[in-house]
């Protein structure tokens, strides 16, 4: 897939385009319905598919003083990342930016897409908004495709247990610890991406040697505190662990979570190394332990139905 960064990269102009405008956080079930329509419409008018996506996130960059700063289902590389494995041609990354914020819906649709990309057919989401204020909806999209000649072609909301899916609602699963509900929503396991970094190595002390892992981005969405099964390609292999989310009560007065794995098969020094861990099973939330050995004998516990999991894990697998 050609990755685009609007503004470093020139787009190469070409009418014969079948293209799609969004954020795609978590590129859901529901982005991915858009991107299996737009692909079968360009494959049977012989046209190039685009997904023309913002970066940072526009809800970061104009967030209001007071609110919580918006957490991240995806990177802009993990973004990337879905798209290509879907079969995208191109992603058009266009910087987002306060200045950008102020464009007429009119003026990006003119200058962007009918300009700059080019457009045949144009695929929208049934709640998606563009341009100052948000003012570009269907209607609008419709009036100027009449204009400049692209079809529209609006895409209707993707159900999952009669819920409509969106990128809130699986933030809203993760944080409630639902791993398995935002996987069926996402299509996928729910992944974070970071580097292992040192921790104070009291889990080696006892036994259970953890990766410490910060993830790469500072947005990105953490689930729930909690104690998690999960999985890691390393080294070739898909490593089943345990993971903890939370400030360990146990042994510390710490604030601020982090996330910690412990993989039931993998002796290697893993600091320094780049890790993805999969979100598989929410075991049970984090919680104090009186002593050290009341502790030992949750985890081995928790090791047990993360042994269990690897057997079913193997066996689909």
């Amino acid at each position: 897939m050609n990755i685009i960064r609007y503004g470093n990269d020139a787009v190469e102009f070409d009418v014969h385009t079948a293209l799609t405008v969004g954020t795609f956080d978590g590129v859901h079930c529901g982005h991915q319905s858009i991107v299996e329509r737009m692909k079968t419409v360009a494959k049977q008018f012989d046209e190039r598919t685009v997904v023309v996506t913002f970066d940072p996130h526009p809800q970061i960059v104009l967030q209001k003083p007071g609110r919580n700063p918006l957490r991240l289902l995806t990177t802009i590389d993990e973004r990337c990342h879905v798209l290509e494995s879907f079969g995208v041609d191109a992603t058009v990354i266009i910087p987002f930016t306060k200045e950008f914020s102020t464009t007429p819906a009119e003026v990006f649709i003119r200058d962007v897409v009918v300009n700059t990309i080019g457009a045949r057919h144009f695929f929208i989401g049934h709640d998606h908004m563009f341009g100052r204020d948000r003012s570009g909806d269907e209607e609008l999209l419709r009036e100027l495709g009449r204009k400049y000649d692209f079809l529209v072609e609006p895409i209707p909301p993707l159900l999952s247990e009669g819920i409509v899916v969106s990128s809130t609602k699986i933030r809203t699963a993760l944080k409630d610890s639902d791993v398995e509900g935002a996987a069926r929503m996402l299509g996928r396991p729910y992944e974070v991406t970071g580097h292992v970094v040192r921790g104070d190595g009291r889990g080696r002390t006892l036994g259970i040697p953890t990766a410490n892992i910060q993830p790469s981005d500072g947005y990105k969405l953490m689930p729930g505190n909690g104690v998690y099964i999960v999985s890691s390609p390393i080294n070739e292999r898909e490593e089943i662990g345990m993971a903890n989310i939370g400030v360990r009560p146990t042994f510390t007065n710490d604030t601020e979570p982090i996330l910690e794995v412990n993989y039931l098969d993998v002796n290697a020094d893993l600091y320094g190394s780049e890790i993805t861990v999969r979100f598989h099973r929410f075991i049970r939330p984090e919680q104090r332990f009186n002593t050290t050995d009341e502790f030992l004998r949750q985890l081995q516990h928790d090791k047990m139905q993360s042994i269990s999991f690897k057997q079913t894990f193997l066996t689909r697998s």
